[in-house]
């Protein structure tokens, strides 16, 4: 017999991403400074292109600009952004260490990188109405190995994205029977667009740290995106 409750696929998408940022964090110290530097650009490489993939594969101009002018209101009016950095100054005084100043950069980055994109959305509903872990099991897989080498280059606050991973994810799980009806493929189809164009603006502030866009205030897009179907 299958064993599995619900919340078991958010369970092992934190567990991969601690196992991932432990490898990254103890593996790292190894590595040459230019050499970390080479992991992180390709990295943001990656990102960039992937967003870019899927935002073109679901891209519609008029939703697009609704979405991120509409989201990037109401984030920047219930300031999103701040209370990421608020609760990763608590997690960098709790574990960190007020010497690491890079602790809450790399939690805010990490947790935009492995929150953002319809697998987190459509994973835990998934988990909690069909008993089906197999999204977040291999979104796992993939969020481990992003905050492997993430965590090589910025440090440790990345493999505390696992706390945003488990609320946003635990979340949905929780509010799945309200949600899943919203969640047409029309919805989905627009998440994974908006979504992606979230992520693509993710890899450009890993390329370009000095050039930082606020993408943790342009999250209400996603729900303006899912409304728009």
């Amino acid at each position: 017999m299958e064993f599995h409750f619900a919340g078991l696929g958010t369970l092992i998408n934190v567990a991969g991403i601690i196992v991932g940022g432990l490898i990254g964090l103890f593996g790292g110290k190894f590595l040459s400074e230019k050499m970390r530097r080479l992991l992180m650009d390709a990295c943001a490489l990656a990102v960039i292109f992937l967003g870019a993939d899927g935002a073109l594969k679901n891209l519609n101009a008029m939703l697009l600009i609704a979405s991120l002018i509409g989201g990037g209101l109401l984030g920047e009016i219930i300031d999103i952004d701040g209370k990421f950095e608020q609760l990763g100054i608590f997690l960098r005084n709790r574990f960190g260490g007020e010497g690491d100043t890079n602790f809450v950069d790399a939690f805010v980055t990490a947790s935009l990188t492995v929150c953002v994109g319809a697998m987190a959305v459509v994973g835990a509903i998934n988990d909690a109405l069909l008993s089906d872990a197999k999204v977040l099991i291999a979104k796992a897989a993939l969020d481990s190995i992003i905050i492997l080498v993430m965590t090589t280059t910025l440090g440790k606050g990345c493999i505390f994205s696992f706390v945003s991973v488990g609320i946003f994810q635990g979340a949905i799980t929780f509010c799945a029977g309200f949600l899943e009806p919203f969640m047409t493929e029309a919805a989905l189809a627009n998440l994974s667009g908006v979504g992606n164009v979230l992520i693509f603006a993710i890899g450009i502030n890993l390329l370009l740290p000095e050039k930082k866009i606020p993408v943790a205030n342009l999250l209400p897009a996603l729900i303006i995106a899912c409304l728009w179907s």
